[in-house]
């Protein structure tokens, strides 16, 4: 039997560890868990940070006023050290969760949050059973010595969570049966992506296929046996690359070499590490895994997040189609603005006739619902300035200057882009201000506020008490 204190010290490093771990992965994640020791004891929660708040009604109907959650455990009689438990009455809106049973602990679920921008939700699932995993070795063995051990391995776990992911996946489709070891090729990618060539960084595909599928291969060009570059001498194979940017070409390798070039498509069960210059992609097959960028993984796809500016379009008086195409034009002109790695600010006026800005206007506005006027303003969003967008879906100015008092909320580490359109929006009403740094962060601001800033959650230092009952939790 666990004693309360030190489960209560397990719960939370690991929590403290798991959390800290996804939010350098994905963006700032709350963590949450739901838990029974033994097969009679009331089900509890950990929520220090209110990721489960707004869900009450489905944890209640599932754990409270249901008992379906308990049979086909018999925890005292499984020889697994745990059991992944799948419940599709658990895909909670904007999360992500993972269960388990196991000989220590009769049942478990965690959540965590499912991003807007995540490749792939199969890292963070990775992640979060093997806390479910953590947790059940630790209530099994009670050692004190490592109470806080768990929590730094769930912090650095994030190339450990893409090979898993990737691992589980390919033996779903092809058994245990492959030569490929995944740690090696990630070990290279991670490599070759931080290695210049000529002061430029790795751009074209890189295709692991399984040594036995390589006679299916067309290649262009094939590399003796005795010559072929090895995949660990990431400079060599960071110079190879040139031969397959901008085409669709790829360096062939075995997971070990590059066997040579070829113009192929993924397989079933084939890793591709697509190098776009500062960042890349990793796929499994066609389907992607997560991104890489400064010799680390991460979850983002690397999407313009524009969720909020949704629910603000949504909000306004305006007809649905004009809407829709807004949101059209705002997303190809961020995104450009993202990929070609210069800031941009989009001033969305909605007022029927649009405000004047101190800039150089139009002698008749642009049309943007024209593909060759929205490829035109693609361009004019790398000029100084802003770009003005009115509600009729036309191009008022560009090389716009923003200008209004000091409000609060400014932050000089964000600079005059931020900061202008805090002032400016702050004064005006109908205005929605976009700010794309150059480094790609997307900032949405409306009457002087960014509608996209993240909160700075609590830190907790201490899990001192036992967790409530879900009951008292839900009608405290």
């Amino acid at each position: 039997m666990c004693s309360n204190s030190f489960a209560n010290l397990c719960i939370f490093h690991i929590m403290d560890g798991l959390r800290d771990g996804l939010s350098h992965f994905s963006h700032p994640s709350r963590t949450a868990l739901l838990y029974a020791i033994n097969p009679d004891d009331p089900i509890r929660i950990y929520d220090p940070q209110d990721l489960l708040r707004g869900h009450e009604p489905v944890l209640e109907k599932i754990f409270l006023e249901s008992e379906d959650w308990k049979p086909g455990s018999g925890h005292k009689e499984q020889s697994r050290l745990i059991k992944v438990v799948k419940n599709k009455n658990l895909e909670l809106s904007g999360l992500i969760t993972c269960g388990a049973r196991s000989n220590s602990i009769f049942y478990q679920r965690w959540f965590t949050e499912h991003h807007p921008d995540l490749c792939s939700t199969g890292p963070t699932e990775s992640w979060l059973e093997y806390a479910a995993l953590l947790l059940s070795e630790d209530f099994a063995t009670q050692n004190i010595l490592r109470i806080d051990s768990s929590g730094h391995l769930l912090r650095e776990y994030a190339t450990h969570a893409v090979r898993d992911y990737i691992v589980d996946q390919r033996n779903m489709v092809m058994g245990w049966d492959t030569q490929i070891r995944v740690y090696p090729i990630l070990d290279a990618i991670l490599g070759i992506s931080k290695t210049k060539e000529e002061g430029a960084w790795a751009k074209g595909d890189l295709i692991f296929i399984e040594p036995s599928e390589l006679n299916g291969i067309n290649f262009i060009a094939k590399f003796p046996k005795n010559e072929r570059p090895e995949l660990k001498n990431h400079k060599h194979v960071r110079k190879l690359l040139q031969s397959v940017e901008f085409s669709g070409r790829k360096l062939v390798s075995d997971g070990k070499e590059v066997v040579g070039i070829a113009n192929c498509a993924p397989t079933d069960n084939s890793i591709t590490a697509h190098f776009r210059g500062e960042f890349g992609f990793l796929y499994l097959s066609k389907n992607p895994v997560c991104s890489f960028s400064d010799a680390k993984f991460s979850s983002t796809n690397y999407h313009p997040n524009l969720v909020q500016l949704e629910e603000v379009l949504i909000e306004l008086n305006i007809d649905p189609n004009d809407r829709h195409e807004m949101f059209k034009i705002v997303n190809k002109l961020v995104s450009s603005a993202g990929h070609r790695s210069h800031g941009c600010t989009l001033v969305l006026d909605f007022n029927d006739e649009p405000v004047d800005i101190a800039g150089q206007t139009l002698e008749e506005p642009i049309d943007l619902r024209e593909p060759e006027m929205e490829s035109l303003a693609r361009s004019l969003t790398k000029l100084d300035g802003a770009v003005h967008i009115g509600k009729d879906l036309h191009l008022h100015g560009f090389a716009c200057l923003l200008d209004g008092r000091s409000v609060s909320g400014e932050n000089r580490a964000r600079g005059a882009r931020f900061n202008s359109a805090l002032r400016f929006t702050a004064e005006r009403d109908n205005i929605v201000i976009i700010v794309v740094s150059s480094d790609k962060p997307v900032s949405i601001i409306q009457h002087g506020i960014e509608l996209t800033a993240q909160c700075n959650w609590q830190q907790q230092f201490a899990c001192v008490t036992t967790p409530p009952e879900l009951e008292e939790w839900i009608n405290p």
